[in-house]
């Protein structure tokens, strides 16, 4: 049933199991395997994948880079906060939207640096528009943000009482491969690669590839709607090489496997995949909602970590894996207490 949410995932137990930090190394965070075609599940270590792919398949890999948009702030009247800066909205760099926390049009903040902020209106979108008393430019940003992380993240260290080392964030929380800033959140199915996994998967004959979407609210805002149909998914800019669709291209014509890693490579494939499968580069707006019911068109396998309920990625998951097989998958993730989100454990699906 395409229409209905996915409400049977939020019963599951998961945030006793929510990662307060990543494995290390990071190919040595677990793997659940899920074969579609049988509808077996098992167990596996994420550097046993060179072992769980063939010679001449495709991985495509998102090389988006996390940049710094969390900006830490006060409220006059006390208290913490963090602007989540999402773009800027003049070219003197000092009106931004940003996502905010307990805010309201007319509030004024103090940011760390000291630049003030002014939250001017609501955007339709669900942000903010600020207005700041200095440009947030590229070295104001380096010396007073921060790499943003989830408040799961930050909730489940809370509770765990786990302070990382100080810069640990701002290292682990990007793939080893990523080049192209532009995310406020991180392609984190990307987590597990090592450069030694890397070459392990280029001497078993497994090609990489790149993508560059670059993730936005787009990916985390939540599916709020009772009917997903209703759920608006805001665009994020993503491009596609013409060397990479050539090597997609060729492998597809050959018959090789494509594995999508992650659902911003899973999105970016789609954006340009056209009916026959077949991928035209470019440029353009990743608007796509992919829920059940969806017909994917360029990719034969998915890497992916355990999400959110009520979130984009899960519904892009069921619509790969099948409702009910991913149901049981979580199920027995949960049953074996693997580690959930971000710093979490992955699933492949083939």
């Amino acid at each position: 049933m395409p229409n209905r949410n996915l409400s049977e995932f939020s019963k599951l137990d998961i945030e006793p199991l929510i990662a307060a930090k990543p494995a290390e190394p990071r190919d040595s965070s677990r793997l659940l395997v899920v074969d579609r075609k049988s509808g077996t599940i098992t167990h596996k270590a994420f550097r046993d994948l060179p072992d769980l792919l063939a010679p001449s398949d495709i991985l495509v890999l998102n090389r988006s880079r996390v940049w710094k948009a969390g900006l830490p702030a006060a409220r006059p009247a006390g208290g913490k906060t963090e602007l989540l800066l999402m773009k800027p909205a003049d070219p003197g760099l000092k009106a931004w939207k940003a996502l905010a926390r307990k805010i309201r049009p007319g509030q004024k903040l103090v940011c760390r640096g000291g630049a003030e902020a002014q939250c001017l209106r609501r955007e339709p979108d669900g942000s903010f528009l600020f207005e700041f008393s200095a440009a947030l430019d590229s070295a104001y940003l380096e010396k007073n943000a921060e790499v943003p992380l989830p408040g799961y993240i930050l909730k489940a260290r809370k509770k765990a009482g786990f302070k990382p080392a100080s810069g640990e964030d701002e290292r682990r929380y990007q793939t080893v491969f990523a080049s192209e800033p532009g995310s406020i959140a991180a392609p984190t199915a990307g987590f597990h690669f090592t450069p030694g996994l890397m070459e392990r998967l280029k001497a078993r004959g497994v090609k990489a590839v790149y993508v560059t979407l670059h993730i936005g609210w787009g990916t985390f805002k939540p599916v709020r709607s009772g009917d997903p149909e209703r759920h608006v998914m805001l665009g994020e800019d993503c491009s596609l090489s013409g060397e990479t669709a050539d090597a997609i291209n060729a492998a597809k014509r050959s018959g090789s496997r494509i594995v999508a890693v992650g659902t911003s490579s899973m999105r970016a494939l789609e954006t340009f995949a056209g009916e026959n499968g077949l991928l035209v580069p470019g440029a353009a707006l990743a608007e796509l909602f992919i829920r059940p019911g969806h017909r994917f068109r360029a990719a034969d396998a998915f890497c992916t970590n355990l999400h959110v309920p009520s979130s984009a990625p899960l519904y892009m998951t069921a619509a790969f894996a099948g409702r009910e097989l991913l149901f049981s998958a979580y199920s027995r993730a949960v049953e074996n207490k693997y580690r959930f989100y971000s710093y979490g454990d992955a699933m492949l699906i083939l």
